[in-house]
């Protein structure tokens, strides 16, 4: 619905939308409560083909959270399960190699292209009471008012709520105006994403391997109506070669892609377009402020080499619902400091380790000094080896270890 020029009261204001903003509005929504959110896209452009080329990793945990506010059984069809991923670094014969039927009957995960994410949300949040959307529109202004704040909107409409939500991406402008710093850095590294036909099936296997350059990821897709075998390529490659690498023809492209991944899937070709996105990592130092939580890439950024991003966003959905809920049913105010301490101490540990860990893998798997080399393909290799270990880092990727919103084990808001 467009803005005006009259005031709107809901319980809680998200300022974006995308796959962060959308969830958290979804989840609230359905338990109960009169959300509002403001973005700036304009929706059906959000929704197209054109608008974002990547494909997520949806954990085990984060599927759950999906399922549980009525979105995944819109994109189910769409996503292609994870049943084993192999991470190797470069030619070493030391790898390591994951496989669901090793802890369970449930896939690792999947791989759902981002399109078809963003339609699903839409979709879903268009069909749940309570939900309002406003888009294209924009915050002017994030004011204190009785009880909570008032956002003033660029086309002159206004709406109040005890809480407001920053889910408005890494150069956030609510998190900016409270005056949350943040500690933050440039990778000289840029993700290259596209998606490949190829000669032989996947078999659910996702792919990645470790080069000078950074990780080279190949994730399965769902196969082509036209029963062609699909999947996305996650390429970081240096920041001074990507732009040469992306200006070359769709032989060239995919000769190149072919030299790092190999012929494990037969001959590759492009079957999409290619997109780039610069490589940074962000922290905030706080993840709120008076009447303010941010989550998402509001509130962290991490380097996509464990494809762990979305997850992260889709674990402050859960556990900030879960707070905000918890409060409401109570009779308490949404928007007061305790609960949103409660959400900060919940979420900041887990988003810390991740991107420390991220960072440090992708620092030292960039290396190629011989010694380093041989002391990580070791590594690998037993992790590979130590069944106990292994299966703990498979529930971990899995987003099923520590503690862990009801939304992300299954249960109901």
């Amino acid at each position: 619905m467009p803005a005006t020029d009259r005031t709107i009261d809901v319980e809680a204001l998200i300022a974006g939308g995308a796959l962060v903003g959308f969830s958290l509005a979804i989840a609230l929504a359905r338990a109960g409560l009169a959300v509002a959110v403001v973005d700036r896209e304009v929706p059906r452009v959000a929704a197209g083909d054109g608008f974002d080329g990547r494909a997520s990793a949806i954990a085990w945990g984060s599927r759950q959270v999906l399922a549980g506010i009525g979105v995944w059984e819109r994109v189910d069809a769409l996503a292609a399960p994870i049943r084993e991923i192999r991470v190797s670094d470069g030619d070493s014969p030391l790898f390591l190699h994951y496989d669901h039927r090793e802890i369970g009957e449930h896939p690792l995960g999947a791989i759902v292209e981002n399109r078809h994410l963003r339609r699903a949300l839409h979709a879903t949040l268009a069909a749940t009471p309570g939900a309002t959307l406003l888009a294209p529109a924009a915050i002017a202004s994030l004011e204190p008012a009785a009880g909570g704040v008032r956002a003033a909107l660029a086309d002159g409409g206004a709406i109040r709520a005890p809480l407001a939500i920053a889910c408005d991406g890494r150069r956030s402008a609510l998190r900016e105006a409270a005056g949350i710093r943040t500690l933050e850095w440039s990778y000289p590294q840029t993700g290259i994403v596209t998606s490949i036909r190829h000669e032989l099936p996947h078999g659910g296997i996702a792919h990645e391997r470790f080069l000078p350059a950074g990780p080279f990821a190949v994730l399965p897709l769902i196969d082509g109506e036209d029963g062609t075998h699909r999947s996305s390529i996650v390429w970081t490659e240096r920041e001074a070669l990507a732009p040469a690498m992306l200006a070359l023809d769709d032989a060239a492209f995919a000769a190149e892609m072919q030299a790092r991944f190999g012929d494990a899937l037969g001959r590759i070709e492009v079957a999409g377009p290619r997109w780039a996105y610069p490589l940074a990592l962000l922290q905030a130092e706080r993840y709120v402020a008076p009447r303010l939580a941010l989550a998402g890439d509001a509130a962290h950024a991490i380097h996509p080499i464990a494809g762990q991003g979305l997850n992260l966003g889709l674990r402050d959905v859960a556990a900030l619902a879960e707070c905000i809920v918890d409060a409401a049913r109570l009779g308490l105010d949404i928007g007061a400091g305790d609960v949103l301490a409660r959400y900060e101490r919940w979420r900041r540990v887990d988003n810390l380790l991740l991107m420390a860990a991220t960072d440090g893998l992708n620092r030292l798997f960039s290396n190629e000094v011989a010694p380093v080399k041989l002391a990580r393909d070791l590594g690998l290799a037993a992790v590979d080896a130590l069944a106990p270990l292994k299966r703990f880092f498979m529930r971990h990727a899995m987003g099923v270890v520590g503690d862990l919103p009801r939304l992300a084990r299954g249960l109901p808001l």
